[in-house]
């Protein structure tokens, strides 16, 4: 399993979103390009880095992607408001190993399985659901389509994964999310990586036991240091 430690940036800071609300982050005091060093010095794979302000429509944070992008030489994939072949191919120029396809997954698939077939396995795309719908549009708007229906219509297609957050899971409800992401996962052909419900080392050893989920984005549990980065990308 690979572990993605998680760089949700926001007007430049690194901050984590509480059931995807936007409106209210939480806010890390810390920089974003050293954070991604350490990571880099711990022995991660991957990076996987969320533009908020571009998923917002608001000015991109490119130049801040870019710099860790050459401080630390592992490879990043990114994801926030690329809603189209232009921004996706503009993304693979600068460097960036995969690209993450949100709401254009689920109103223009057609577009995005070209850009996956032109480039496969560096096109991720991205799974997530509220209340058993998918949201769109900074998880602001609701999808007209069945989570199982997304899944499928991806069948067959060399995506590098599928990211599946159940963006309203909490900790009392982690058992039905478990339950949610290992039936999706079974019929998936793709790789999924799982988001938002690794609260503790615990949870991670759980995921490792599910059928075909082979990644894991982990962001607040490490900076709170209720999971600790020594050792954890070595597992």
């Amino acid at each position: 399993m690979i572990i993605y430690p998680v760089l949700q940036i926001l007007d430049g800071k690194c901050v984590s979103l509480e059931r995807g609300e936007v409106s209210k982050p939480i806010i890390w005091h810390f920089d974003p390009v050293e954070k991604a060093k350490e990571f880099a010095q711990s022995g991660a794979s991957w990076i996987h880095v969320t533009d908020i302000d571009s998923l917002l429509d608001n000015e991109s944070n490119e130049e801040l992607i870019l710099e860790i992008i050459r401080q630390t030489g592992v490879p990043i994939q990114v994801g926030g408001g690329i809603r189209s072949v232009a921004q996706a191919d503009h993304w693979f120029e600068l460097g960036v190993g995969r690209v993450i396809f949100g709401t254009l997954a689920v109103t223009s698939p057609f577009i995005v399985k070209e850009v996956a077939k032109l480039n496969p396995d560096q096109v991720v795309i991205s799974l997530d659901i509220w209340q058993g719908k998918v949201m769109i549009h900074g998880w602001r708007d609701s999808g007209a389509i069945d989570p199982a229906d997304f899944i499928f219509a991806y069948n067959n297609i060399p995506l590098a994964g599928i990211v599946i957050t159940d963006v309203d899971s909490s900790v009392d409800e982690l058992e039905s999310t478990l339950e949610q992401l290992t039936e999706l996962a079974e019929i998936a052909t793709s790789p999924v990586i799982a988001s938002g419900v690794v609260q503790k080392q615990s949870d991670i050893d759980r995921l490792r036991e599910i059928y075909n989920v082979q990644g894991v984005l982990v962001g607040q549990a490490i900076y709170n240091r209720r999971i600790e980065i020594d050792g954890l990308f070595n597992e």
